[in-house]
């Protein structure tokens, strides 16, 4: 269950786990008195575009974008509302989004990883899209279907998730990151974004490795 309120670009993140074992994110704590804070926003990043915002990005035509994701999540397994949910949490649909850590593209794809997927110009979309879904992908069956820790490799790679005994890193980035792109998962805003008539386009021809180097 996610909640947001409309017009609050900054919120910290409030979660807890039901009786039922479903997880709740929400930034209004007073909902539900089981609340407690996971993860508080730093200031310094109260401009980053979209990461935390509750609505999608204005000026980016999303529309574009969803016949790639959607054949690239058919192509590779993956629920497309996940490559949608990673894409607006790494680069706001930004498709010449750098990090400061080297990230690119709208997956934040490092070269080594886009490489390990067989990228060969990451700052093309549709290689981009079908690198990192096929990245999540590889993570997904790594992690046994578990989405919380596929995010947690995809953020901070798949080995820190490992020597962590399988779980989330304390990293105070990938702490925020998996509840961020959840929520971002959940969200019903996602509905109008995901089809399911198109016809699947060929993945790039290309062989991941099983090496496992740090993403960031």
């Amino acid at each position: 269950m996610l909640s947001f309120q409309a017009g609050q670009v900054r919120a910290n993140i409030y979660s807890f786990k039901d009786d039922q074992g479903v997880t709740h994110f929400s930034n209004l704590p007073h909902l539900d008195k089981r609340y407690k804070l996971v993860y508080r926003i730093p200031d310094t990043w109260k401009t980053r575009p979209n990461a935390w915002t509750p609505s999608f990005p204005k000026s980016v035509n999303i529309e574009k974008y969803v016949p790639i994701i959607d054949n690239a999540a058919r192509a590779h397994g993956v629920d497309p509302r996940l490559v949608h949910a990673v894409i607006r949490a790494e680069s706001g649909y930004n498709d010449r989004a750098l990090s400061n850590k080297g990230a690119i593209g709208l997956m934040q794809l490092i070269p080594d990883t886009a490489a390990r997927m067989g990228v060969k110009n990451i700052y093309d979309p549709v290689e981009n899209i079908f690198g990192g879904t096929r990245y999540l992908s590889f993570l997904l069956k790594m992690f046994n279907g578990d989405v919380e820790l596929a995010l947690a490799g995809y953020n901070a790679g798949e080995n820190a998730v490992i020597r962590n005994g399988y779980k989330i890193p304390p990293y105070a980035e990938t702490q925020a990151y998996v509840p961020k792109v959840i929520a971002f998962y959940r969200s019903p805003e996602l509905n109008r974004f995901v089809s399911a008539s198109l016809a699947p386009l060929a993945a790039p021809n290309n062989t991941a490795s099983a090496a496992a180097p740090t993403r960031r």
